[in-house]
């Protein structure tokens, strides 16, 4: 089993914090670790490695709910610009990085603190010190489902 998979079991036993909300395609969770305040992760129902193996309307149900939460992520966590990801080299299962941007986020890190996402420092992304506190998450969590339910 994969760990995508792994952590959708963990929604189905309610025993996942970093859940969010269940869509007709997915899964929405906070990511683990918050440098991007309000990273989000977007986790396919099925378990398949590449867009084209969906068929074509959940295919297109897929990338229309992504968008949903993009932007729900965008209003809750006042972003300046979105990135989106789908890259799925690490874990194969279709899943999407959803990245709130500020300009500056990278510190120097950066051209001019602009860059991807991936220009930060891995060490300092996942540091432990990135991940919110129970309160924190409880926050962030009722800030997105909030942003959810207008778009829904």
């Amino acid at each position: 089993m994969c760990l995508i998979c792994d952590r959708i079991d963990m929604i189905k036993k309610n025993n996942n914090p970093w859940f969010v909300k269940e869509l007709k395609t997915g899964y929405v969770v906070i990511g683990d670790n918050q440098h991007f305040k309000g990273y989000t992760l977007f986790l396919c129902k099925e378990h398949k490695t590449e867009l084209f193996q969906l068929d074509h309307p959940l295919k297109m149900k897929f990338l229309e709910e992504m968008s949903i939460v993009a932007e729900a992520v965008s209003k809750a966590f006042c972003a300046e610009k979105m990135n989106y990801e789908l890259l799925g080299n690490g874990d194969t299962h279709l899943h999407w990085h959803l990245f709130p941007r500020k300009n500056g986020d990278l510190g120097d890190h950066g051209n001019n603190g602009k860059g991807p996402v991936w220009w930060y420092p891995m060490e300092k992304m996942y540091s432990p010190d990135n991940r919110p506190s129970e309160n924190e998450l409880k926050l962030m969590k009722t800030k997105l489902i909030t942003e959810l339910e207008k778009l829904l």
